[in-house]
């Protein structure tokens, strides 16, 4: 089988630093306990000094330390929403919220991102889905698995929509250290027009998701970032679900995120370039533009359903993908492919795919 799904880094030919990574671990000072609600002062600096070479002032005070990012998900739902309550989630996207909104009673409503020659936020749906129960929109910045960036224009907007509704802004920012063009863009971190909740993590970040590390950088307006933080220490307090020795490498693992990130990255445009080599002999299957992340959107001939071509692929070819209604697009005519497979295998896959098509 060929897997152009793959998106755990560990088991994708990357190479890491074992010897610096597990010393990181046996760091003496995890024998002792030290239950600290937002994370240990050290750890949390570690993440404030990742935002500082991004060219972002974020706080230690600001910043709360979590397993996952689900979990800081869940936190900011509860702290949020009362049951019945409302989260905006863009369309499409990656279907993990729908189950951590349910955990949480929380009903989500979509509003749509639109495709012309690039993605952007169709903010006339956005303002028309928000109800007297709206509490929050959450963007994923770069979006998986459009790679749509929210620009400037769009974050600005994005606050002149919340902060007089007292509605919060929810940045998911796992990808957002990959960018393909070359030009970082502006983490929501220090965002201060509305109340903001940024989430990242080192499971993207340093490629190391079973490190089980994240966080939540809450910003925005004085008054109800303290009383946000206030009220997320109780929470944070009630688990205390990070453990002492990652918390005690968080500085050195994220340390090593340069030289992973320069092999994922040199891999996703490797793909990337062969993909466009493949498209360019053939005329069924096209791709859309792509800004960021580890996954590209193709478009195909919706002469059948997306999970009928994707079942079709896997018993006649052995290409595995997923179909766009597994990523919520509204309308057949959609595959999504990882970008992080050895380069062999996706070529091989690419083709296969492309035949079937042909």
């Amino acid at each position: 089988m060929l897997d152009l799904t793959a998106s755990n880094p560990t088991e994708c030919g990357f190479t890491y630093d074992a010897q610096a990574i597990l010393a990181a671990l046996a760091n003496p000072a995890s024998l002792i306990y030290e239950p600290e609600p937002r994370g240990l002062l050290k750890a949390r600096e570690a993440v404030c000094e990742y935002y500082a070479a991004r060219g972002d002032n974020v706080s230690p005070d600001s910043v709360l330390l979590t397993t996952s990012t689900s979990e800081a998900y869940s936190y900011v739902f509860r702290l949020l929403c009362n049951p019945g309550d409302e989260i905006l989630v863009p369309q499409p996207s990656y279907p993990l919220f729908d189950f951590l909104a349910d955990l949480q009673d929380v009903r989500l409503v979509r509003y749509p991102l639109l495709y012309d020659h690039g993605w952007q936020i169709d903010f006339h749906a956005l303002q028309q889905a928000i109800t007297p129960r709206t509490r929050g929109v959450i963007v994923v910045h770069p979006n998986n698995p459009t790679g749509h960036f929210c620009k400037p224009h769009e974050i600005e907007q994005l606050n002149n929509i919340c902060a007089p509704r007292g509605m919060a802004i929810i940045a998911d920012e796992v990808f957002l250290d990959y960018p393909l063009s070359g030009h970082a863009p502006r983490s929501f971190a220090a965002n201060t027009g509305a109340p903001t909740f940024t989430m990242s993590g080192i499971s993207k970040i340093a490629g190391l998701p079973q490190m089980k590390a994240a966080w939540l950088a809450v910003s925005g307006p004085a008054a109800l970032r303290d009383a946000s933080l206030s009220r997320l220490e109780v929470i944070a307090d009630t688990y205390l679900s990070m453990n002492a020795p990652v918390q005690h490498a968080l500085h050195a693992l994220l340390q090593h995120r340069g030289s992973f990130q320069t092999q994922l990255l040199s891999r996703v445009r490797a793909n990337l370039a062969e993909l466009d080599r493949q498209l360019a002999q053939q005329q069924a299957c096209t791709r859309l533009a792509l800004e960021a992340g580890w996954y590209v959107v193709l478009r195909v001939p919706a002469t059948r359903s997306d999970e009928e071509l994707a079942l079709a692929l896997l018993t006649a070819k052995g290409v595995y993908l997923h179909p766009g209604h597994f990523y919520d697009f509204p309308s057949g005519g959609f595959l999504i492919v990882s970008l992080i497979t050895p380069t062999a295998e996706f070529a091989q896959g690419a083709a296969e795919l492309l035949t079937l098509l042909g």
